[in-house]
């Protein structure tokens, strides 16, 4: 599966469009990791758990998109973004979503 934040692929025509695709997943933090990231924010500096939980999101909801334009018979997904919000205190959500398309 090709994944791109352009409207196309250089080099390949797109031959057909399936449509609107997206993944999602919401990631809570863990207690303790607050009590880490509060002291973090006394001193400075990158809190490295937090990083990582929302790495590990981020790629979940775009391997769920490019699951979903699998089922569509896609073989690639153009323009695609990813948006995080705010779901209740301590969880967010991460949306990854693009079009799917059939290239040549």
């Amino acid at each position: 599966m090709i994944i791109v934040t352009t409207e196309g692929v250089p080099g390949r025509e797109i031959v057909e469009v399936m449509g609107l695709v997206r993944g999602a997943t919401v990631r809570a933090k863990h207690v303790g990791t607050d009590i880490v990231a509060g002291l973090r924010g006394l001193v400075g500096g990158e809190v490295r758990s937090y990083s990582s939980l929302l790495a590990g999101a981020r790629e979940q909801a775009i391997d769920r998109m490019s699951q979903e334009a699998s089922r569509l018979g896609a073989n690639a997904v153009v323009a695609v973004r990813l948006e995080t919000s705010s779901v209740m205190s301590g969880a967010s959500e991460i949306v990854a979503y693009g079009t799917a398309v059939r290239l040549a």
